[in-house]
């Protein structure tokens, strides 16, 4: 399953949008540093839009209408809550014909057509999400047929088909291909005949680069650079994990070891489990540089924590068997992360909750907050939730609300605004 400590540096102008969406704390972060004065009116004016029955969350849905549900459904099957027939009806009712999906479809029963732009990010975060859930089959391998169709010859993913692969989408359609039972090893790409894994791994920096970025993951080939946000993500897909990781036994504290070289031979040439323990070895490296936590990348935030990508580093950590390791940032997510989960709405709250599940802990008793019952106040009411449950949290909403919208403008004004309609473009 917005970002990272060095995108600044990397290619704020490629980032898929998708990854907007992701990070919605970290546009949040960005106008309260920068004020909320500097949004432009379009946006600070901007009226509540509609929403649809099932969904949840309380924003425009526009941007991550389908993975800010998928994440949420995906959170609480995993805690063992069964969610609302309407959320999974919505979700399910947002595929394209052809097993694609798209941020959000204002109208689901019309036909996807040139100009939908479809989203292998959006696709595999439902493909997760629908698999867990069962009862989905044709719809899941419709999806997944989809993102076979669309892989890139060097094996990789791009968020928007026909773009460059990068090591986000990469990841997250890898973790798709395995929720829905395929083994990512096996999907090849049509020319070249190249893994998932085989262009995932293009993307760690290995001997050639500076000590301290071995391992890391960059976003992209292009201005390659260490990427927390980027190797948070590959260093779970390359063990072929997706969004929920198994907790790990209590004796599985393997320690992290940096990526070294001898003789200039580039250790990042091996297996991809190899891959993975370098990219976590550089996390761990960056948590205990910024106090546990990893920076927001956002202009004029990136001082400022970026909550999810850490709690996405202890997932990566989590699944790499490194317990001690995750154990770290997440006491400081119990510390400091309800605020941010308060303000970002149902996919923040859902990342902890897997956090918290990744690492063995009770999301119920998470810092003193009760994560699972605040995300099932952001929607409809679950199937088999404790009415108590929704009452408790309901106080809190489901959203950021303006502040969503204010730091979405400002994520535009800083150059996003150039991808988004480079996106549009390459759909049509």
């Amino acid at each position: 399953m917005a970002p990272m400590a060095s995108m600044a540096q990397q290619a704020p102008l490629t980032h898929p949008a998708a990854f907007l969406a992701r990070r919605a704390a970290t546009a949040l972060a960005a106008a309260v540093v920068l004020g909320a004065a500097a949004a432009p009116a379009a946006y600070a004016d901007a009226p509540s839009p509609k929403l649809p029955d099932g969904l949840y969350g309380t924003t425009d849905p526009k941007f991550d209408g389908v993975w800010r549900q998928s994440l949420a459904l995906l959170a609480q099957d995993t805690v063992g809550v069964r969610p609302a027939a309407s959320a999974v009806h919505w979700l399910a009712g947002q595929q394209c014909a052809d097993g694609s999906f798209t941020a959000f479809r204002a109208e689901p029963g019309k036909p996807c057509d040139a100009k939908t732009m479809r989203d292998t990010n959006q696709t595999a975060a439902a493909v997760q999400a629908l698999a867990a859930l069962g009862g989905h089959g044709d719809a899941v391998q419709k999806a997944v047929g989809w993102l076979k169709s669309v892989q890139n010859d060097d094996g990789g993913w791009s968020s928007m088909p026909g773009s460059a692969s990068d090591a986000n989408s990469t990841s997250v359609v890898i973790g798709a291909l395995s929720a829905a039972g395929e083994k990512p090893r096996s999907v090849t790409s049509a020319k070249g005949g190249k893994t998932p894994y085989d262009g995932l791994l293009t993307f760690q920096l290995g001997c050639d680069a500076k000590e301290g970025e071995r391992g890391a993951f960059t976003f992209q080939l292009k201005g390659a650079a260490p990427n927390a946000d980027a190797t948070a993500a590959a260093a779970t897909g390359a063990l072929g994990k997706g969004f929920v990781v198994a907790p790990a036994s209590e004796r599985a504290n393997t320690p992290v070891k940096p990526l070294t070289c001898k003789d200039g031979e580039d250790k990042k040439k091996g297996e991809p489990g190899q891959a993975a323990a370098g990219g976590d070895a550089y996390l761990v490296a960056q948590l205990d540089k910024n106090g546990q936590h990893l920076l927001s990348a956002m202009p004029g935030a990136e001082k400022q924590p970026d909550v999810g990508n850490t709690a996405d580093a202890v997932v990566a950590l989590a699944a790499g068997g490194h317990g001690a390791a995750a154990a770290k940032p997440l006491k400081w997510l119990e510390k400091n992360a309800a605020d941010w989960a308060k303000q970002s709405g149902p996919a923040a709250y859902a990342q902890l909750v897997l956090a918290a599940h990744a690492t063995g802990t009770d999301p119920r008793s998470f810092g003193g907050t009760d994560l699972v019952a605040k995300l099932n106040a952001t929607g409809p009411k679950p199937a088999a939730a404790q009415k108590k449950d929704s009452e408790d949290a309901a106080k809190d909403g489901g959203g950021i609300g303006l502040w969503w919208v204010i730091g979405v403008g400002l994520a535009i004004g800083a150059g996003i605004g150039f991808l988004l309609s480079s996106r549009k473009k390459n759909q049509l």
